[in-house]
């Protein structure tokens, strides 16, 4: 009967066993390994990222000729759309270039703008996070924005040989130094725990308590510029909600994300120029 017991407890003393040798082995070797072990299983990833689209390409050569000349004068008005605003953006460059050097100011932080195309999702109730197809191979930093046209998606938190993780701004781990639109008093924001299904959220705390809100009149949440990583007036999300806070001097609220951070397949890094190397 003992020597029953004894194998039916051998399983979770090999356990036991194997995670207290992990446990001792050094910081470095875990990191190590779990660098590795990634490098090793990312190419799956980014086989089904390919093959996702070449689907995509004979998908969209069984289209009529018809439907490709209709795209075909869409995608001409976008391009005649963007030419144009990219000349105003040349000269909006230039004014605040004058108005710089006229106020002596210090110069706005520089990035260039690098698109990635998105090869893997990974949605827990821990984080939130996406992997990219680009990493060192394009000079990703840890740290770098990463936007997309409905604002901010996230960070890159990992950058690996030829992949990077960006970790969501509906993730739990995400926060930011923030401001409500037409007010430059800072907000802390945070992502929270967020269902695939849903619209994503995050909350907000230290929100001056003379701004209110309604679900029928949000307020946008914009990023402030504090800390020099993410450009100021960049959307995260719409206040919709706000009740005071404890100490009742604040108030803390929800914040609706868009929803399209889940189904992106493509977004820009900001990558800081004073951050490149030559």
């Amino acid at each position: 009967m003992p020597h029953k017991r004894f194998d039916q407890a051998r399983p979770f003393a090999t356990l036991g066993l194997v995670l207290l040798l992990w446990l001792l082995v050094p910081l470095a070797v875990k990191s190590l390994t779990r660098s590795t072990l990634f490098e090793i299983q990312i190419p799956i990833g980014m086989a089904d990222s390919f093959v996702a689209d070449l689907q995509n390409f004979w998908a969209n050569r069984l289209h009529s000729k018809d439907e490709l000349f209709v795209a075909g004068k869409k995608t001409a008005a976008l391009i005649a759309d963007y030419a144009f605003s990219a000349q105003e953006n040349e000269q909006l460059r230039a004014e605040i270039l004058r108005l710089e050097n006229l106020l002596k100011l210090p110069p706005l932080p520089a990035h260039r703008l690098e698109p990635a195309r998105v090869a893997k999702r990974d949605f827990t109730a821990w984080w939130q996070r996406l992997v990219i197809r680009k990493g060192r191979n394009y000079g990703i930093p840890v740290g770098a924005p990463v936007v997309f046209v409905g604002g901010v998606v996230g960070r890159v938190v990992e950058v690996h040989a030829y992949t990077a993780i960006v970790d969501l701004v509906s993730s739990p781990t995400f926060r930011i130094a923030a401001s409500a639109e037409g007010d430059n008093r800072p907000i802390s924001y945070q992502g929270g725990v967020n269902d695939a299904f849903k619209t994503p959220h995050g909350s907000v705390e230290f929100v001056p308590s003379d701004i209110s809100v309604a679900p029928s009149q949000p307020k946008r949440l914009v990023t402030s510029g504090l800390g020099g990583v993410f450009p100021a007036g960049l959307t995260i999300g719409d206040i919709v909600h706000l009740e005071p806070s404890t100490d009742g001097l604040f108030s803390t609220g929800d914040v609706l994300l868009d929803n399209r951070l889940g189904a992106l397949s493509e977004v820009t890094v900001l990558i800081p120029i004073n951050a490149e190397t030559p």
